[in-house]
C-alpha cells in the first residue's frame, strides 16, 4: 500500500510491486473477499503459488488487484 498525492509515483508503485494486491491512498481492510464480491468467506491469498495438486496455466498466473481511494477506511 502507498498513500501519495502524486499519480507519477502511484503509478510508477503500482507497476514495480510484486503483490496480489496493491492500493493506493486505501486502508489494507479492502482486501478480503468481500470486497472483492468473492463472499466473505473468500480470502485473497498473496502467495503467488498457492494451488495444490496437478497444475496448468490458470493455476500458474495470478491476478493482481489495484485498489485507488482518497483515503477511504473501514471500520
Amino acid at each position: 500500500m502507498i498513500v501519495t498525492r502524486s499519480l507519477p509515483a502511484a503509478r510508477a508503485f503500482t507497476a514495480r510491486v510484486d503483490s496480489a494486491v496493491t492500493g493506493v491512498n486505501v486502508s489494507t481492510r479492502f482486501t478480503d473477499g468481500g470486497e472483492f464480491g468473492f463472499g466473505a468467506e473468500i480470502g485473497i491469498s498473496t502467495q503467488k503459488t498457492h494451488a495444490r495438486g496437478p497444475m496448468g496455466l490458470p493455476e500458474l498466473t495470478s491476478t493482481k488487484y489495484i485498489l485507488t481511494g482518497d483515503g477511504q477506511i473501514r471500520g
